[in-house]
């Protein structure tokens, strides 16, 4: 039976498929979804969590991650169909992603032995090849990678000290050189970014990577000004989360706590400045990806339970 259903997303279930099936169907009947679905895609070719993503065109480019450190899997929205591309030059998991000027850069994240590090990657996707960049100036894992107006910002994260860092730093990719932001507020790790009208919404993640200490943390970054300002929290305090917008909305799915995963899906508006509960993920998982294409939203990878757990999964969200 289920023992207990909550607004965030978690259920306690007593044992049983059915039960978890059960428990589903009450959470979506519990929320206005009118309007949106989940369907499944074609899976990952490897099981993987902790990885990074990124959009190139209708391509979707999955990297690193436990069960596949130097993998990189292509995904081709328009057919349904993935492929394996070249390998990372090294391998990494925990690191963080985005496009520009048409290739992918994989920044930051962990190497041997849980070691932050400053490497920085480009994939030209029609040269098939990977090269070496400007290292990051602050190494850190578990941080977040986020595109605006050609330039990446990498925030927060783990340092090498172990401890978060409220690190920003800037990277432009045409000139290939890093330069300082404003500091996160509030410094953290397994959180998670999206740009909303021109702003960096930097959301959710925990403390000194602990999951047990989960913060509902939501802060903003205007390049103009070149500020931070508090934003409406999160509704839920979740870490190990993936974030992207769609249909001008900052969606932020999945997570975990000590008590399991979260399906959750919340949306920030920053037209009203508030959130809203969407459509659950069919299956609750932490350490994905999301990435949007032509309207259309994909989660993928992630572990179905707390710590090392691993999916192929790519479910795909249509509002």
């Amino acid at each position: 039976m289920v023992e207990r259903l909550t607004a965030g997303g978690a259920f306690r279930c007593a044992g049983s498929a059915r039960c978890a099936a059960a428990a589903l169907a009450l959470l979506l009947a519990s929320f206005d979804v009118a309007g949106e679905s989940w369907r499944t895609g074609a899976p990952m070719l490897s099981e993987r969590t902790e990885v990074a993503a990124a959009a190139i065109g209708r391509e979707v480019f999955v990297v690193g991650g436990f069960g596949g450190t130097d993998a990189l899997e292509i995904y081709d929205t328009a057919t349904d169909r993935w492929r394996r591309g070249p390998a990372l030059p090294r391998g990494i998991h925990h690191a963080g992603a985005a496009s520009a000027g048409g290739r992918l850069f994989v920044i930051g994240g962990y190497g041997n032995r849980w070691r932050p590090v400053d490497r920085v990657f480009e994939f030209d996707p029609i040269a098939r090849a990977w090269r070496a960049r400007a290292p990051m100036p602050t190494p850190r894992g578990a941080l977040a990678v986020v595109e605006l107006e050609g330039r990446i910002h990498a925030i927060g994260g783990v340092g090498s000290d172990g401890r978060n860092t409220g690190a920003h730093e800037i990277y432009d990719p045409v000139s290939d050189r890093w330069e300082s932001g404003a500091s996160l507020p509030t410094p953290r790790d397994h959180l998670a970014a999206g740009v909303l009208a021109g702003k960096i919404h930097v959301v959710g993640g925990r403390l000194e990577g602990s999951y047990a200490r989960n913060l509902a943390a939501h802060e903003i970054y205007d390049p103009v000004v070149r500020k931070w300002v508090p934003g409406a929290p999160m509704p839920t305090p979740r870490s190990g989360i993936a974030a992207a917008v769609i249909e001008g909305q900052l969606l932020v799915l999945g997570g975990e706590a000590p008590s399991g995963t979260f399906a959750t899906a919340e949306a920030y508006s920053a037209r009203t400045g508030t959130w809203r509960l969407r459509a659950p993920l069919p299956t609750a998982r932490h350490g994905l990806a999301a990435v949007v294409v032509n309207g259309r939203l994909y989660a993928l990878s992630g572990g179905p339970r707390p710590g090392g757990s691993y999916s192929a999964i790519n479910e795909i969200y249509e509002p």
